[in-house]
């Protein structure tokens, strides 16, 4: 689970009403920051400016549609948990986002109950972002001190079997 940090969630809905209830309630209820806007261009630009650890968007949205905007965002930030949020749902738009490469796929619904459930998967996939970002950043660490060692170095799994021995 994600520590108790706030969770810095951009919230993109062309209905000012929606984005702005979807990130109140996150803030308020479940301890997110949140940053809400209804134009998809202008949220490209808050990348530029603003740290986000996951995107909530609306599917059907008269500039970009929310898998074109996920496309744009994975052009730069290729891992970021991205969740489509959408009232507009279908098995074929699920299915297009799916292969598009979102994180997850929410459909809106009435009451509120279906926030908490949005707070678990925006928890949910950032921690499992972080996890994913801090092994890679381990593994780009130990191969640095592997390559850049003036020792011998070699490694043997529990049966005795050499995994890997420097040059």
């Amino acid at each position: 689970m994600v520590r108790n940090e706030s969770l810095s969630i951009l919230v993109v809905d062309d209905s000012e009403f929606f984005a702005s209830l979807v990130a109140d309630t996150l803030a308020a209820d479940h301890s997110m920051s949140t940053i809400s806007i209804t134009n998809p261009r202008d949220a490209l630009s808050d990348f530029e400016t603003e740290t986000v650890d996951c995107v909530v968007s609306d599917y059907d949205m008269p500039s970009l549609d929310g898998l074109e905007l996920l496309e744009a965002v994975r052009a730069d930030h290729p891992n970021l948990p991205f969740i489509l949020y959408t009232g507009k749902g279908s098995e074929e738009i699920a299915a297009d986002a799916i292969t598009a490469g979102v994180t997850d796929y929410l459909q809106k619904q009435v009451g509120i109950d279906q926030y908490t459930v949005l707070a678990n998967r925006i928890k949910n996939a950032v921690s499992q972002y972080r996890a994913e970002q801090k092994l890679t950043e381990t593994t780009r660490w130990y191969s640095t001190i592997l390559e850049h060692s003036s020792d011998y170095v070699m490694i043997v799994d529990g049966n005795g079997l050499v995994k890997y021995v420097t040059a």
